[in-house]
């Protein structure tokens, strides 16, 4: 396939997609807008025209022609895997789904406290009580650089029915996967990851492998995240080794939705195309952009303000991850971000000691010089005197479990004053948002170092996300059983 070659020649949803608009229709079926709703609005019909769903539009309303199962059956191919899903809700209805599929409730489950809120939804769904697995942190960084094989050895003799990993976390960095899963499968324990921002890893031989190839029972990946998929499309992969594939496969049906969009899934499947065609070439260019970025920003100052590969072991770090380090310049992060949003500039994530900018396959390089242009002005306005690097609420906490985080979800619960808060119990999950990561879950004790990180989190710029009290001057919280 050329560069130029249109990837509906080896993607069989997408030109489904294309073809189902060029064909000549008079749908009397869903979705009500028949394509048609500029009639009654042209901002209506500028959002949902170009819609169609899977059932009549890709497909035929019985699927006649399969198209769907032959480009998940392309996927799987390409990822190595026994099984490959896509799905229109996101990595969040993939982690549920396969949550759902590893055991019953009761069950115990080894999880990463770095776990997306996602994950812990889904453990309420399931039933499923989390072992809590706390990352290392880089003590000259004070980035999480995952979870440890001893931290996950302490858990064993509980008998997890799974080691569940969010790899790579937010900031880039990655566990010692081949060991972890070395030791869980010596017991027999799947491995299931969390790959939402790793969607590009494996087509690259400077880029960290996926997971699969290392030898995890399954992968999760957003493909609207470092790859240039539709908003909440994502990809669930798994082999069938330690997990029940069609146990997985019911627990899909369960919480996708039967109206697929069809958008989504033929992205999912160009994606796919692109990679498998064009990944290691435009993975290339993403590398070679994001080094010549840093480079070019990095020339201005003195001290090393991007992590980097060389900050951490081999493998450990996705080379592509824009992190700024905004404490080496004695800067805020939110304040960077606000200033940049002055030139139209958007980035993932902020808070006091740290940036996030996203880089994926369809930024160019006269995108990457736009922001180094903004970027390098701005940071020289606010440089001061360097600061230590804090470690981040969301990577520090311990958890002190009450309850269980499902009997929490589903008790009797009052709001309390946040001062009157602390020693209850939360009905809540509370996290700074990005990234998405719990300071509290549903069942845990709020004590003082949460409520007071919380507040100051909050007084710093960030959003706190998911609190019944968004301003944090109440905490809901569970009323005890008389």
């Amino acid at each position: 396939m050329t560069p130029h070659e249109p990837l509906r020649a080896s993607a069989p949803l997408l030109d489904a997609y294309l073809s189902y608009f060029e064909s000549k229709r008079t749908p009397f079926t869903i979705p009500g807008h028949k394509q048609h709703a500029a009639r009654l609005d042209a901002g209506l019909g500028a959002v949902v025209d170009s819609d169609t769903p899977l059932y009549g539009g890709l497909d035929e309303i019985k699927l006649t022609n399969q198209v769907l199962k032959k480009s998940e059956g392309l996927a799987a191919q390409f990822w190595g895997a026994d099984y490959a899903r896509f799905s229109t809700g996101g990595s969040t209805h993939a982690n549920q789904a396969i949550i759902l599929a590893l055991g019953k409730p009761g069950d115990r489950i080894a999880v990463s406290r770095t776990a997306h809120r996602s994950v812990l939804s889904a453990l309420v769904l399931a039933g499923l009580e989390p072992l809590w697995l706390s990352p290392d942190i880089d003590e000259a960084t004070g980035v999480p650089i995952g979870i440890s094989v001893n931290e996950f050895k302490k858990v064993i003799d509980q008998n997890p029915v799974a080691l569940l990993l969010t790899e790579p976390g937010y900031l880039g960095t990655l566990s010692d996967l081949p060991a972890l899963i070395t030791e869980a499968h010596a017991h027999s324990i799947p491995v299931v990851v969390d790959a939402a921002w790793g969607g590009h890893f494996g087509f690259l031989n400077q880029l960290p492998q996926h997971c699969l190839q290392l030898g995890a029972d399954a992968l999760i990946t957003s493909v609207h995240k470092a790859l240039p998929g539709y908003s909440a499309s994502a990809l669930l992969l798994a082999q069938g080794r330690y997990l029940n594939l069609a146990r997985i496969e019911q627990s899909f049906e369960t919480t996708h939705t039967t109206s697929p969009a069809g958008a989504p899934l033929a992205s999912i499947d160009a994606v796919r195309a692109l990679l498998e065609n064009r990944g290691s070439a435009l993975l290339g260019e993403l590398l070679d952009n994001v080094n010549e970025f840093k480079a070019r920003v990095q020339a201005e100052f003195d001290l090393p303000i991007f992590l980097s590969p060389s900050d951490f072991a081999a493998g450990r770090f996705d080379p592509v991850k824009i992190v700024l380090r905004a404490n080496q310049l004695g800067a805020s992060g939110v304040e960077i971000e606000k200033a940049l949003g002055g030139s139209g500039i958007r980035v993932e994530m902020a808070d006091r000691d740290t940036v996030v900018f996203l880089a994926t396959l369809t930024d160019s390089t006269d995108d990457f010089e736009t922001l180094s242009a903004a970027l390098i002005p701005i940071l020289k306005q606010q440089q001061q005197s360097p600061r230590p690097s804090a470690t981040s609420l969301s990577w520090s906490v311990v958890p002190t479990r009450g309850i269980s985080m499902r009997d929490a979800y589903f008790a009797e619960t009052e709001m309390v004053a946040a001062e009157k808060a602390v020693g209850r119990i939360s009905a809540d999950l509370i996290a700074p948002y990005p990234p998405g990561v719990a300071v509290v879950a549903p069942g845990e004790v709020l004590t003082d170092a949460i409520v007071a990180g919380l507040a100051a989190t909050k007084a710093a710029g960030v959003r706190i996300a998911y609190a019944t009290d968004s301003t944090l001057a109440s905490y809901r919280v569970v009323i005890a059983p008389k």
